[in-house]
């Protein structure tokens, strides 16, 4: 946990947005996510960070957030949350979210 952890804290102490994934690898709703995730990973480039974690191997994380259900996304921009929300999304929204924060 503690290099995830290490990982999340130094993202969230950086100036760029940060999009966070929770999910689980038994999860469909989350297996449909994985592309959707890779391109927007892609798209973004080094403007933001995307950080994905998988609660199966954090399940400290997952309390220390709330996480209820899967996949859940929350957006930060300088250790400030911005949005949160759950289930399946398009490319499109996560993208927008991330692009208001910027």
């Amino acid at each position: 946990m503690d290099s995830m952890k290490s990982q999340l804290e130094a993202a969230l102490a950086g100036s760029k947005p940060v999009l966070i994934e929770f999910f689980a690898s038994w999860c469909p709703h989350c297996k449909r996510m994985m592309p959707i995730m890779d391109e927007l990973r892609e798209k973004m480039g080094d403007r933001a960070a995307i950080i994905q974690i998988d609660v199966d191997k954090y399940p400290d994380l997952e309390k220390v957030y709330g996480v209820k259900g899967y996949p859940t996304f929350f957006v930060y921009k300088d250790g400030t949350q911005f949005w949160h929300d759950s289930g399946e999304k398009p490319l499109s929204e996560l993208e927008d979210m991330i692009n208001r924060v910027m």
